[in-house]
């Protein structure tokens, strides 16, 4: 790999060349980042690339959103600021070296890139100078320890351009767990409230996830962003790995830092995240699961979820739950997911047993249709569309050793003060956590750090789930 290894050329000017200052400095920049968690699993991040003094605290509020966490791979998208080409260049294969160490290039994924075609190539003078790319890679490294990574810089930043490059990854990455980190800075060199305006546009656009919006506003000069294209291919793939939720995390920009006002250069930190990852589709052991559902249980409760919308949807009255018998009149907790054309469009549930099953996946229903607040109310034109699915659980049980925790068995429930936060057993089986790392990812769910399940004060519960849907 040493053959291949590209040398860092920003260290010790843009961010420190000691590995040991350089280490200390990022992790005091995650250390002020406040509680920012999100309700699912990231997927994609925006991250300024300026020097540390200037947009390191920024970037922090996406690193540390992710730290600790595992991923397959890593894809680090930036704009070109000193080479000229058509199309995308992907580093096909050594490693990008920091004064924390190499991080080697992920060979096989970076050749699936490639081999898409549509512009999509090798060009070495791309990488030689660039910096888009290098910025992220310490803050990486601090942030997810061992990891292997696609750097590609991109020439082109038209619609064509990222949507090409988008479908690109999207198709090399199918059975990956990925991170994607788009490489931008916004507004160069206008006065604080100038700067402020133009990126409060990209702010607003990224938000809404507005790819087409942002690309519009660029390419008409409403707004700036020097890695407008990396934004909008990170949020257009996270789209396609089912990425429905967003939060922009901070924005910021010199003026904010210097105190100097008068020419200064915006700043974004923003994640990208598949809400609820506890809604995946996946066939359950009723015996396992203890819940003692019979197939025409599961039958009725998912025609009486479907039912309960519909009459919501034409004003009329909700059907009766008098029908209800056996293990769908017992108290259990339930989770009800909608979905419509593969993605995620409400997902609420009981975590304990508070009422009889029927009635949850009632209740649960019509909040999963109408009060789901990352979602507008279910339109009645949506219902054909509309694919249902249930989680029930069994009854919570306090965990007194983590070697009891069986992957592909158990659910995780963690709790501390205020804060909680489940993922149901399928997470951990489609992502290949071990138990650690289930427990962590737990923990990030509820908001808390990642070792917060070892602490004085933190409550673990496992549970079991039956999962089952309309159209399996």
């Amino acid at each position: 790999m040493e053959k291949n290894v590209r040398k860092p050329v920003i260290a010790g000017t843009w961010y420190p060349g000691d590995p040991a200052e350089l280490t200390r400095d990022i992790k005091e920049y995650l250390k002020k980042v406040p509680g920012n968690g999100v309700r699912g699993r990231v997927v994609g991040l925006i991250s300024p690339h300026a020097g540390y003094i200037y947009s390191g605290q920024i970037a922090a509020h996406g690193y540390k959103l992710v730290q600790g966490r595992h991923f397959d791979s890593v894809i680090v998208i930036g704009p070109s600021h000193r080479s000229l080409f058509r199309g995308a260049s992907v580093y096909p294969s050594g490693g990008y070296e920091t004064p924390l160490g190499v991080v080697p290039v992920d060979g096989d994924l970076a050749g699936r890139i490639i081999g898409h075609g549509g512009g999509i190539a090798y060009h070495p003078q791309a990488h030689a100078q660039e910096h888009s790319i290098e910025i992220q890679l310490p803050f990486l490294q601090v942030a997810l320890g061992q990891f292997s990574f696609v750097p590609i810089v991109m020439g082109d930043q038209d619609r064509r351009a990222c949507e090409e490059l988008a479908e690109a990854i999207y198709k090399a990455v199918k059975g990956k767990k990925v991170l994607v980190v788009g490489s931008s800075d916004l507004s160069h060199f206008h006065s604080y409230d100038r700067a402020v305006k133009l990126d409060r546009r990209v702010v607003d656009l990224v938000q809404k996830m507005d790819t087409d919006g942002l690309i519009r506003n660029l390419e008409g000069g409403s707004c700036e962003a020097c890695g407008g294209g990396p934004m909008v291919v990170t949020m257009l793939v996270a789209r396609k790995l089912g990425g429905t939720g967003v939060k922009v995390l901070k924005y910021a920009n010199s003026g904010d830092v210097t105190g100097d006002k008068g020419r200064v250069v915006g700043y974004l930190s923003a994640a990208m995240y598949v809400d609820n990852p506890s809604g995946s589709r996946v066939s359950a052991n009723p015996a396992a699961a203890g819940t003692g559902l019979s197939e025409e249980d599961k039958k009725s409760l998912l025609e009486h979820a479907r039912n309960t919308i519909e009459c919501r949807l034409k004003g009329k009255p909700l059907p009766s739950l008098s029908s209800a018998s056996g293990a769908t009149r017992e108290k259990r907790g339930a989770f009800v997911s909608l979905k419509k054309q593969g993605r995620l469009r409400g997902c609420i549930g009981y975590i304990e047993a508070r009422k009889p099953l029927a009635q949850a996946v009632s209740d649960m229903a019509l909040a999963a249709a109408f009060k789901d607040p990352r979602f507008p109310p279910l339109k009645r034109e949506e219902l054909a569309d509309l694919d249902i699915e249930i989680s029930v659980l069994t009854p919570l049980k306090k965990m007194k050793d983590i070697n009891d925790i069986k992957i592909g068995r158990d659910g995780l429930y963690v709790v501390r003060g205020f804060q909680s936060g489940l993922l149901l057993p399928q997470v951990a089986t489609e992502y290949r956590w071990d138990r650690l790392t289930f427990l962590k990812e737990t923990c990030y769910k509820a908001g808390l750090p990642a070792e917060a399940w070892k602490e004085e004060g933190t409550e673990i519960y496992t549970f079991s789930a039956e999962v089952f849907g309309s159209r399996e």
